[in-house]
């Protein structure tokens, strides 16, 4: 076991296997990242409570320490004025691709790429960006977007008021919902099983190969529907907004709905993993 109280800028190498990454901040920026080698954590900035640094058992926390019953009955905005200079950290944390992890921030942006197992992202207010994920990836905030770029696996992401898009995405299941706002959703595998997009109030666009397996059903309250497919013939009329129909044998699902805005299907050519000559279309440098 092995503690560190990390109050200004600083390198650690963990020398400990490390099987569970658990990241808590109040206030700043994380990025994790999936990588050979052992552990690493370096804090570029931090406030003066600063950061506890903590291995055990193969779990590595790092996280601002703040008493969850005070957390609770201040409210998460509690850093505005001193809480800001107390709480608040810049950090990059590498771990080995296979490390589950859970990471939350709770005013700030989160940057995950590079991990293969099981990653939770937790924002309360701030943005969040997960590229070249697997397994199992859960991405969520309150007020702010989420951006995923090369994810596969099983991928949920939610938000109460912002953007999701979704890039060049393997993923055999994708579940997207927001309250307010727009999603955007590319898919490279046309063997995706189960793809659920759901929003309130924005449009939603989602983009699948021509060779999908999918069983597709799509609609709108208020707004109008298009589809790119003409087994997927879509419906305008009154009090109807929809466009259902199967694409190869159906195996899979792709239900979209929005209550007010409209909903696109569109098709990319088969066997399009959406590279041009200078990398992937739509990536974020990490």
């Amino acid at each position: 076991m092995g503690t560190w109280l990390v109050d200004g800028p600083k390198r650690l190498t963990v020398d400990e296997a490390v099987s569970q990454l658990d990241a808590w901040f109040a206030h700043g920026k994380l990025h994790v990242v999936g990588t050979d080698g052992p552990a690493r954590v370096e804090i570029r900035r931090v406030g003066t409570k600063g950061v506890t640094v903590t291995i055990q058992n193969g779990v590595l926390s790092v996280r601002h320490d703040v008493s969850k019953k005070w957390w609770q009955w201040l409210g998460p905005f509690w850093w505005v004025g001193s809480g800001r200079r107390q709480y608040t950290v810049d950090a990059i944390i590498a771990v080995p691709p296979d490390v589950v992890s859970s990471l939350t921030v709770i005013s700030g942006d989160a940057v995950v790429s590079g991990l293969r197992e099981r990653a939770t992202v937790d924002v309360t207010s701030g943005s969040i960006a997960v590229m070249g994920l697997g397994g199992i990836v859960r991405a969520k905030t309150v007020s702010g977007s989420i951006e995923a770029v090369g994810v596969a696996g099983d991928l949920s992401m939610e938000t109460v008021s912002g953007e999701i898009s979704l890039a060049d995405s393997s993923a055999d299941r994708v579940h997207a919902r927001t309250i307010s706002g727009a999603v955007t959703c590319d898919l490279d595998n046309p063997f995706a099983r189960d793809v659920h997009i759901d929003t309130v109030s924005g449009s939603i666009t989602v983009r699948v190969p021509e060779d999908a397996d999918l069983a597709v059903n799509i609609g709108a309250t208020s707004g109008g529907v298009t589809s790119a497919f003409h087994q997927v013939p879509a419906v305008n009329g009154m009090g109807t907004h929809a466009a259902t129909g199967r694409l190869g044998s159906g195996t899979g699902q792709l239900r979209a709905y929005a209550i007010s805005g409209s909903v696109s299907l569109l098709a990319r050519p088969a066997g399009d993993l959406g590279h041009d000559d200078d990398g992937p279309v739509g990536g974020a440098a990490a």
